[in-house]
């Protein structure tokens, strides 16, 4: 295998890579079920979890209804809740802006135009009021003037008081939910909650050139994360009987997750629910109520950014959102050094290229052992040429001439090959790190690039990539096969039109480190020239 065949090898190994990575993000099979979901959005917990048959009649198919909505405005959040079971109909995130860069991110909508992401969460038993019941609000509006805002809602029968709560912390993405239930009757009641996310089928999946997962992910102790995308509901609902953890959906950039604290039995689930809308919650038993007495718990919802400070804060596991697949073990650590890097500089698109050069003096004796062998490689070149002529289309005595030939110079034509392939992890960590950080989300650079997480508007970044892999082809040794020399000469261009698309601070990524590789790979051919000069004198 010569210099130009190897490298071949490792682009087809690279891409086959990030195409299996990708298509593992996309392809994750969720657990078995164990139990059935009934439809319309109402959850029908397993006998396993809650003993108990009272549960209120469930009319086939789903429908959102709607009702009065009151608006509640944080410094982390824009809210439209729904008197209808105390829905959060919409939600809109104060620090982070749509990718029209004039509006705040809506990161829930009920409009089906085309995001359907709805939070709810209701009760299970009789006389008891679930996400269709509804609720009075004390006022139309809210606003956070202090520390805590509290925004109550009440139902109230013959039978039962219920008391639901949101409330919201300055500075947290953590919003607590707390009901209060009173029972009027004079019979015991059997009360379960259950808490979900509606979301459709279809939205924030990324490009095609880069895609994203959007889907359910849910997260316990003996089962660690785990996550499924929606179609794969469309079969089996996901059912899973834990004492801990919680069950959410992720997206690139942001996620939910309904967390319940406590360490009681609970219920996750997903299920699809109407076409291509599904659920994705949980249910736990709560204790019984006795005549005239009254039950009070709290769960908390995460909306928010895939920020790894605010997802440690949220719950045990909530991190692993920012997912990284197989590669987290090396992207986890990138991310902390790039982090690190950027709380010195002050800029996102100077940390990427100070790692870049803490990446390349990493590796720097395993690249200098490929480069070497492909200096080596490219002083044979006029010899193997002349081999080639010599042999014309004898293709076997050629081989056993060039080996004979590296055998005599004591070259090994694959001594480059294990230093890059030792390196293709760390990139393709890099890639999923640089692609999936909520903190380059419209982080600028300079001048043109005024988001590293979009690709280059003007194209200049990939044309420059391009121009240094065709000045990177010109220092490797020239392929003896004029159809290899072609091809060489065109792999740039082919190349760097998949940068095209790419995020700005991938290509920037890419085009310090050709920029190292050809300062590196020049250095290295000077050297091998002169000993080779050096050598021929002595001779």
């Amino acid at each position: 295998m010569d210099t130009k065949r190897l490298i071949l090898f490792v682009v087809f190994s690279f891409s086959l890579l990030l195409l299996w990575d990708s298509w593992q993000r996309q392809n994750i099979s969720p657990p078995n079920n164990k139990v059935d979901i009934t439809q319309d959005g109402i959850p029908s917990p397993s006998t396993e979890l809650t003993k108990q048959a009272d549960l209120p009649d469930i009319s086939s198919g789903y429908q959102l209804l709607n009702g009065k909505n009151i608006q509640v405005k944080t410094d982390k959040y824009d809210l439209i809740i729904s008197e209808i079971g105390g829905d959060i109909r919409k939600l809109t995130l104060s620090d982070h802006l749509a990718d029209n860069y004039v509006d705040n991110y809506v990161l829930y909508s009920d409009s089906s135009d085309p995001l359907l992401y709805v939070a709810q969460s209701g009760l299970l038993g009789k006389n008891l009021p679930s996400h269709k019941s509804k609720f009075i609000f004390e006022q139309d509006s809210y606003t956070l003037n202090g520390d805590i805002l509290n925004v109550p809602m009440t139902y109230n029968s013959p039978e039962v008081s219920v008391k639901k709560t949101y409330r919201f912390s300055k500075n947290s993405y953590l919003i607590n939910v707390r009901y209060d239930i009173q029972n009027k009757t004079q019979s015991t009641i059997t009360p379960s909650a259950y808490f979900q996310l509606i979301h459709d089928g279809d939205s924030n999946q990324g490009a095609k050139l880069t895609p994203s997962f959007t889907g359910p992910a849910y997260y316990t102790n003996e089962e660690n994360f785990n996550k499924f995308a929606f179609s794969k509901a469309d079969k089996n609902a996901f059912s899973l009987i834990s004492k801990d953890g919680w069950m959410g959906i992720i997206q690139r950039y942001f996620a939910s997750a309904w967390i319940l604290a406590e360490p009681v039995s609970r219920e996750l689930y997903s299920k699809k629910i109407a076409d291509n809308i599904y659920a994705a919650g949980m249910v736990t038993k709560l204790p019984n109520i006795e005549s005239n007495k009254d039950v009070s718990f709290a769960v908390e919802l995460y909306a928010g950014p895939q920020s790894k400070d605010d997802l440690v804060l949220a719950a045990k596991g909530m991190k692993y959102t920012v997912d990284y697949g197989w590669l987290t073990i090396i992207a986890s650590p990138l991310f902390s050094v790039l982090s690190g890097i950027y709380k010195m500089v002050g800029n996102w698109g100077i940390a990427i290229i100070l790692l870049t050069v803490l990446i390349k003096l990493l590796f720097y004796p395993l690249s200098a052992a490929s480069y070497r062998s492909m200096a080596q490689m490219r002083e044979l070149a006029p010899r193997l040429a002349s081999m080639k002529e010599r042999f014309g289309d004898d293709k076997q005595k050629m081989q056993q001439a060039m080996m004979e030939l590296y055998k005599t110079e004591k070259i090994n034509p694959l001594g480059g090959c294990l230093p890059i392939l030792i390196q293709i992890p760390v990139f393709i960590a890099l890639y999923w790190v640089l692609l999936g950080s909520v903190e380059l989300r419209h982080a600028p650079f300079f001048g043109w690039i005024s988001d590293l997480s979009v690709s280059d508007p003007y194209y200049i970044l990939p044309i420059l990539m391009a121009a240094s892999m065709f000045l990177q082809t010109k220092l490797n040794p020239k392929p003896t096969d004029p159809m290899q020399a072609k091809l060489m000469m065109w792999m740039p261009i082919v190349f760097s039109i998949f940068f095209f698309f790419f995020p700005a601070g991938l290509v920037l990524y890419w085009l310090v480190n050709n920029i190292l590789s050809i300062a590196q790979q020049a250095y290295v051919n000077k050297k091998i020239h002169a000993e080779t000069l050096k050598k021929k004198g002595n001779a």
